[in-house]
């Protein structure tokens, strides 16, 4: 009876006890790790390739007047002279060479466009910040942040070709103020993307922590809320200086950007408008293609960036 009973709780015990697997001396696998994402050569290439085009318009806006084969601001040869030996993207009706205005408007749009986004860039970081920090408080913060939120608000809802002609009808129109009237346009852009970041941030508990450690609201502020909410606003830059430029060109088209005989891509697009419906594209044709590869050389190069970083 006795045997019985111990081959019984043995059963047991067996039936209990998982089975092995395996041979002896054997241990579990490990949990798989997540695999790292690798770039490998094609990924990088591909990656850094895309920043050449714009690096090559930023090294011609440099260099452009310099080694522009004409003057782009006098006429060189009788108007309307299709594309030559001479005059590789003919002449415009007042007898301008296009090549050279290509090359120097080059200057132009993009020294506009760069300035006008670093300029929106800080502008909506500091404000964006500001606004975002203080709209929860009492007393004066509170209801002054949560009325800048509001006007940023009305500022985009308005188009912005718009307040561009207001601006420019007010102040003439010259580089400077290009730059500070795409500036006041974009910067909202900006503002709202830090500003909603920093409703996310400041309510994470490494914030509470920071406090109870005894930081500063200004130190804590800088050292942690702006590092880790300003990142949308500095991705979303390089949308800023391809929409810059594309504002820029629209008030040249419309006749109220940069004056010729200044070169600039959007003066010389409606220029070359009324050429082109009598067949002589060449002169609307070059500036808008130019226009054109710059916008999604930048656009292009700030996708990949941002591809690589996420």
């Amino acid at each position: 009876m006795s045997q019985i009973d111990d081959t019984t709780v043995a059963g047991a015990q067996v039936a209990l006890d998982p089975a092995p697997t395996g041979t002896p001396g054997d241990t579990a696998p490990a949990p798989a790790q997540p695999r790292r994402r690798y770039l490998g050569p094609l990924q990088r290439l591909t990656t850094y390739g895309a920043l050449v085009p714009a690096l090559l318009f930023l090294l011609l806006a440099l260099v452009g007047p310099w080694i522009t084969p004409w003057s782009p601001t006098e006429a060189v040869a009788s108007p309307h002279i299709k594309p030559n030996g001479s005059h590789w993207f003919g002449t415009d009706s007042s007898g301008l060479d296009i090549f050279s205005r290509v090359l120097a408007a080059a200057r132009n749009d993009i020294q506009i466009a760069l300035t006008t986004a670093v300029i929106a860039t800080v502008v909506g970081i500091s404000l964006g910040l500001l606004i975002g920090m203080n709209e929860s408080k009492g007393r004066l913060l509170g209801p002054s942040a949560r009325f800048m939120a509001r006007a940023l608000d009305l500022m985009q809802a308005i188009p912005t070709v718009v307040i561009g002609l207001v601006l420019v009808a007010f102040f003439g129109a010259s580089v400077r103020t290009l730059i500070i009237s795409l500036a006041v346009i974009l910067f909202p852009i900006q503002a709202r993307l830090v500003r909603t970041e920093v409703l996310r941030v400041r309510s994470e508990a490494y914030l509470d922590a920071a406090r109870m450690a005894g930081e500063s609201e200004f130190r804590l502020t800088v050292r942690h809320v702006l590092p880790n909410s300003s990142w949308p606003a500095l991705e979303n830059s390089t949308v800023l200086f391809s929409v810059a430029i594309l504002i820029t060109s629209a008030l040249g088209f419309l006749g109220v950007g940069l004056q010729p005989p200044t070169p600039e891509w959007g003066s010389m697009i409606a220029g070359g408008a009324s050429d082109a419906a009598v067949g002589r594209w060449w002169s609307g044709l070059f500036p808008a293609l130019a226009m054109t590869l710059c916008v999604v050389a930048y656009s292009n190069a700030g996708h990949r960036l941002i591809g690589r970083r996420h």
